[in-house]
């Protein structure tokens, strides 16, 4: 394969720098098939003010594989949530009430019952309803991490316990974040903080989230050799999400966004530090302290791949928030209205003609429908729909290579069963 690390890292960076300026390529031609040529080459176009619902699906079958992004037989994990088995979703479920006993009933707060009663209500209204892809991930990476002859049934339980913990840790940054951003709506529900009887205390119950994380932690995990790492995680975890809030909301301190700070590098900064970091990286680092693996060499590797794939798995979201059908996502897409620095505004502007960067200019950011459409329209005049195919194949061919080079006794399996859940194929 390859005779050296340096030589692998090498053809590695080589690879992405090469996808990177694949993407940034343009044209003085408006419509630029720089990328590659375009499979509906020979199509009649059509207009583009009678595109709506099945109509605009149909357009996009037009650009080859990515389409499954948008259907409902094969959801990316960004959508339908980590493949796991129904036995396995079931067992996680059913430790979540011990956590909220253990929490709220066991002698705790007899002073004040109604603390109980309300931190029982915040638990349950936040924590369990989303698709609980770190929580899960957790349990799946510990169980493949560990020794068959430790997979004993006080080994598993203290694994959903860590997947809880990991969950609360994702509903403390999701109740911060919703009111920071101003969300409406999060997991098909009414978000905490619009509650009448809430309001801004809701940022005192993402502290109450926290507590409860800690507490849990300490409650199980106290007598563990791995307990002082395992809170390390946690709070490093914490700073790095701290981070990514704070880089965002840069971003967005103007009531227009700033463009020229869409670049790349601020793009993938601010996934790496809000999502890849948390949502990847986090459920195998404390699986692998479970197992009693702390070496730095190990933990090095594991990072590497995993933040490459939380990388793509916010690029994939950024798509399915334009392109996306709400039916599916179950959410309707407002990166464009709240001018977000995505994946897709960026290359755009890599990729568009000075006319066109002032047609964004005009158009991004605004909650004007007719806005949003003509952006919309834009992206895939500029063939980013396409693009984002060619970046997906690229991708998943850049991560296979890496996972077959990992060495420390991590499994393969591991790291192919996370790809297989992003990428909607069968390894």
């Amino acid at each position: 394969m390859f005779s050296t690390k340096k030589s692998l890292d090498r053809m590695l960076q080589i690879y992405k720098k090469e996808i990177r300026r694949q993407i940034s390529k343009t044209t003085s031609v408006t419509n630029s098939d720089a990328m590659v040529p375009r499979l509906d080459q020979g199509a009649s176009k059509s207009p583009q003010n009678d595109e709506a619902g099945p109509k605009k699906l149909l357009k996009l079958q037009k650009y080859h594989r990515y389409l499954s992004t948008l259907t409902t037989q094969e959801m990316p994990m960004a959508t339908r949530g980590l493949a796991v088995s129904k036995d396995q979703s079931r067992e996680f479920m059913a430790c979540f009430p011990d956590i909220v006993r253990d929490l709220t009933e066991t002698g705790k707060h007899i002073d004040v019952p109604e603390a109980g009663k309300w931190l029982a209500k915040l638990l349950q209204y936040n924590v369990p309803n989303g698709k609980k892809n770190r929580g899960l991930a957790t349990v799946m990476a510990y169980k493949m991490l560990e020794k068959k002859e430790n997979l004993t049934p006080e080994n598993i339980h203290l694994a959903n316990m860590m997947g809880w913990s990991v969950e609360m840790f994702h509903t403390h940054q999701l109740l911060l974040n919703d009111i920071m951003e101003g969300t409406e709506m999060r997991r098909g529900a009414p978000c905490w903080y619009k509650h009448p009887e809430v309001g801004l205390t809701a940022i005192n119950d993402a502290a109450l989230i926290q507590a409860a994380m800690f507490s849990t932690l300490k409650r199980h995990f106290n007598n563990r050799n791995c307990y002082k790492t395992v809170l390390e995680t946690f709070n490093e975890m914490l700073l790095k999400c701290s981070v990514g809030h704070f880089l965002e909301n840069q971003m967005a301190k103007t009531d227009k966004p700033d463009l020229t700070q869409f670049t790349m590098e601020k793009y993938e900064a601010i996934t790496k530090y809000k999502t890849s970091y948390h949502t990847f990286q986090m459920p195998v680092t404390l699986a692998l302290l479970m197992t009693g693996v702390e070496d730095p060499e190990t933990h090095r590797q594991a990072k590497t791949i995993l933040l490459k794939m939380g990388e793509f798995f916010q690029i994939q979201d950024d798509f399915l928030d334009c392109f996306g059908d709400p039916a599916v996502t179950g959410k309707n897409g407002t990166d464009i209205q709240d001018g977000k620095c995505t994946w897709l505004a960026v290359v755009a502007l890599q990729r568009a003609s000075p006319k066109q960067k002032q047609f964004m200019e005009e158009n991004y950011g605004s909650s004007d429908p007719e806005a949003v459409t003509k952006i919309k329209n834009l992206y895939e005049e500029l063939q980013l729909p396409h693009t984002y195919s060619v970046f997906e194949d690229a991708t998943y061919d850049l991560l296979r290579t890496q996972i077959q080079q990992v060495t420390r006794g991590l499994p393969h399996e591991l790291f192919f069963k996370i790809l297989d859940n992003i990428f909607r194929r069968s390894v």
